[in-house]
């Protein structure tokens, strides 16, 4: 990081937008009905944005237009023009009476004309367009149209020429000011947007995604019986083979070797609906350790499998396999089918559990796939994303850079896009939405990108441009005082090969509603995932495993809608790659581990402070609050309580202002090594010369020495502890239970406070009654034997 950086720059900071409060300007050119009077407030539910005006046109359809005296048909389009601005339709082929029902808008901001025309064109394949005709309206006298009041009815304009007589054809128009609250905001053609011709058009609009419902597959292969070898005279070793899609898992060898081998493993996959792909099983014979020989398959459409929402067992059932080898130009296969291998299968989709595409660390959503096992929402969600500022050109043209920026938001199983701002450093989409909130303890993920797919014709997958990313911001809902409105700037902080970067500013306010206060507080209590991960859980390595499946088929599936959702979005929003090993998060995660232990060290080093007398006065306090808790034993845990309650009370002052927001430094971004960082960006697997890779190498070898003795240490302390009663050390096991049963004997003899006075006012003496050797329990524990002797 550059020193002279300010380190304010990487801090949220209060912003005070003006929000819902936007007139049109009084006076000038549009007066009257057109824009609102100064007196004229607006209401509308975008309460949480600075509003936005536009003219908006819909053209709905056409009758009765002329046929053209060359060609003997018409193939009509429709022009929207608005002084320097343009929007067409598509041209519709041979029709006399088209339909459109396109929608164009018009930003107040560019608005250079009193007038909006509409003209009718007929397509030439050779030549000038003909002129048709065209309908003139004046922006004084177009109406004004809020939320929620019902859409404008369009209506029947006759066509003129161009010296206003009446010609042949008509045309359904509406024309009206409106917001971007207009439910034909997100579809229209927008004027800021007129460059972008092409199939480009759809990548520059606003979209709502959903995610597709995952399910858990699970494949409980239990036995197989008849399964005959190609080599007769040997028995096969089997394993089975279960593959949905890309998603492949194996079955361990059958320990016997036997024609009717027995597993009962559990394979789990993840599959979404719609069910596109089949479950297929295959039976293979292990002839060499390298190679596998098919000896059956089966192919199975997912749905035919029972969806189960709890523990109950599901049935199981036999399934003929068919025979490896078959061809098409096979005559007569009936024979053959007489006789064949079976395996017996357990399957089922899991609706009973979560299906996790996101880390848990950063995890937006807890409810089962089945939707009769929801609960109600606690509460609503708004986001209104404002704009950015000072974004940092990505891409560049004739010499100068720029960025076509736009935003995607994701929380639960909605994805929201707004739409692309053109070359701008500074956008302003002022765009709100709303989600519902089924647990607090979850967090909403900003991702702001650079549209790279403006000139259109890419398809998903062909390897071509990608979206470059800009930041991401993440809000932790249980962080958010309820019913309060939250308008804050979040830096954009990215990670670079040469350190971190301010790559702009978010401009963003929310909201969080609370719906019941009482379910707010039975939440806290709940479990964090459905019940099914806790009756029935999964392994470590198959979370993981799924999860990155899950990630791959959310990112697959949203890049095949229109527009499309690019797969690197998706991903980045998923941190796909929070895996991978990082030097610099290794550090950070130690640091975050010693800070925690500080708190510890310091009580410690406070409480050995008292004992070494110090401070006398305080320590005489600590002898009097010890002496009150010995002779009143049943104030020890009302004082501890209330103890944490002053505490409390007492930080709140202190509490955060802001939610809480990417830190540089709990991070290690301002001073990892660069060469730290190259490693970090570096592919999997490498792409680094042998010199670089051998020197990294040795390093995380040193490191993962020291991490080595470190835990060793820890085994060495609870194999001691553990070995008090086990006669690893005959002596020492037989001091200790002699100590324990002279223990055991004084202990009954004696009542306990007196055990608790004596033994803390031995701990608390002065430092004239103390020795400088360690104490004799030390020593004794640190004599005990461990198992580190029988390790090579």
């Amino acid at each position: 990081m550059n020193p002279a950086v300010d380190p304010d720059e990487f801090k949220v900071k209060d912003t005070k937008p003006d929000l819902g409060d936007q007139r049109w300007p009084n006076g000038g050119t549009y007066g009257g009905r057109g824009w609102m009077n100064s007196g004229e407030r607006y209401a509308s539910t975008y309460d949480l944005v600075e509003q936005m005006f536009y003219l908006y046109a819909r053209v709905v359809k056409a009758k009765d237009l002329p046929s053209s005296a060359i060609t003997g048909s018409c193939d009509p389009y429709v022009e929207v023009k608005l002084g320097n601005y343009k929007g067409r339709t598509k041209h519709l082929d041979k029709k006399m009476n088209p339909e459109w029902n396109q929608v164009f808008a018009f930003s107040k901001d560019q608005i250079q004309s009193s007038v909006l025309e509409v003209f009718v064109k007929d397509k030439e394949m050779v030549g000038r367009d003909d002129y048709i005709g065209r309908v003139v309206f004046d922006l004084n006298e177009v109406p004004t149209r809020l939320p929620p009041d019902s859409p404008l009815a369009p209506q029947w304009y006759r066509l003129e020429d161009r010296r206003g007589a009446k010609v042949r054809g008509d045309i359904m128009l509406a024309v009206w000011i409106g917001t971007q609250a207009d439910e034909g905001f997100p579809e229209a053609w927008h004027s800021n947007a007129a460059s972008v011709r092409g199939e480009g058009i759809f990548s520059v609009r606003s979209k709502v995604y959903v995610s597709p419902k995952l399910w858990y597959l699970r494949v409980n292969v239990i036995e197989a019986q008849d399964v005959i070898p190609s080599d007769r005279a040997r028995l096969p070793e089997v394993l089975v083979k279960a593959q949905v899609g890309s998603q492949v898992i194996r079955t361990k060898v059958c320990p016997t070797q036997t024609t009717n081998p027995v597993w009962n493993e559990d394979l789990v996959f993840v599959v979404a609906e719609p069910f596109e792909e089949h479950l297929l099983v295959t039976i293979e014979d292990r002839v060499h350790p390298s190679k596998e020989e098919v000896l059956g398959k089966i192919s199975l459409p997912l749905e035919t499998f029972e969806k189960r929402l709890d523990h109950r067992p599901v049935h199981s059932r036999w399934f003929n396999l068919e025979k490896f080898g078959f061809g098409v130009l096979e005559v007569d296969r009936r024979k053959e089918l007489k006789f064949s291998s079976r395996i017996h299968l357990r399957v089922c989709l899991e609706g009973g559990y979560h299906v996790l595409d996101e880390s848990t660390m950063y995890i937006s959503d807890q409810r089962p796939t089945a939707r009769q096992l929801w609960k109600e929402p606690i509460g609503i969600l708004e986001v209104g994303i404002l704009g950015a500022q000072g974004l940092l050109p990505t891409k560049m043209k004739d010499g100068r850079g720029f960025t076509d920026p736009y935003c995607v938001a994701k929380y639960g199983q909605k994805w929201v896009r707004t739409r692309t701002i053109l070359d701008a450093l500074n956008p302003k989409w002022n765009e709100q939405y709303t989600w519902e909130v089924y647990d607090p303890c979850t967090v909403m993920t900003l991702g702001v990108f650079d549209n790279c797919h403006l000139g259109g014709g890419e398809k998903p997958g062909n390897g071509g441009a990608r979206d470059s990313r800009i930041g991401k911001v993440r809000i932790r809902l249980s962080m958010l005082e309820a019913h309060r409105m939250y308008t804050h700037s979040y830096p954009l902080l990215v990670l670079q090969p040469n350190g971190v970067k301010k790559m702009g500013e978010l401009l963003l306010a929310f909201r969080f509603t609370t719906l019941s206060l009482a379910n707010m507080i039975y939440v806290y209590g709940h479990p964090l995932l459905p019940k099914m991960h806790y009756l029935h859980p999964l392994t470590v390595n198959q979370v993981d495993n799924l999860r990155y499946q899950a990630m791959n088929i959310v990112a697959t599936r949203l890049a095949r809608a229109e527009p499309p959702l690019r797969k690197e979005v998706v991903e980045y929003m998923l941190d796909v790659d929070s895996h991978m090993w990082s030097m610099r998060r290794s550090k950070a995660n130690f640091f975050r581990i010693m800070s925690l232990l500080s708190g510890a060290i310091s009580m410690g080093r406070w409480f050995g402070d008292v004992c070494n007398w110090r401070n006398p006065t305080t320590s005489v306090l600590v002898h009097v609050l010890f002496l009150i808790l010995i002779w009143y034993p049943e104030l020890i845990l009302p004082t501890i309580f209330l103890y944490m309650f002053l505490i409390g009370l007492w930080n709140y002052r202190y509490r955060p202002r802001h939610p809480p927001h990417v830190d540089t430094k709990l991070s290690w971004a301002e001073a990892v090594h660069p060469d730290e960082l190259d490693e970090e960006f570096d592919t999997f697997p490498t792409s680094r010369p042998h010199d670089i890779v051998r020197m990294r190498y040795d390093r995380l070898r040193s490191v993962a020495g020291r991490i080595q003795t470190v835990v060793g240490d820890v085994a060495i302390q609870g194999e001691r502890v553990q070995s008090l009663l086990v006669w690893r050390d005959p002596r020492a096991t037989g001091l200790f239970i002699m100590f324990c049963l002279c223990a055991a004997v004084v202990l009954y003899a004696t009542p306990f406070r007196v055990v608790a006075l004596v033994t803390g006012l031995y701990y608390l003496r002065h430092p004239r009654f103390r020795s400088k050797l360690p104490s004799v329990p030390s020593n004794f524990f640190k004599r005990l034997s461990a198992r580190a002797d029988g390790l090579l």
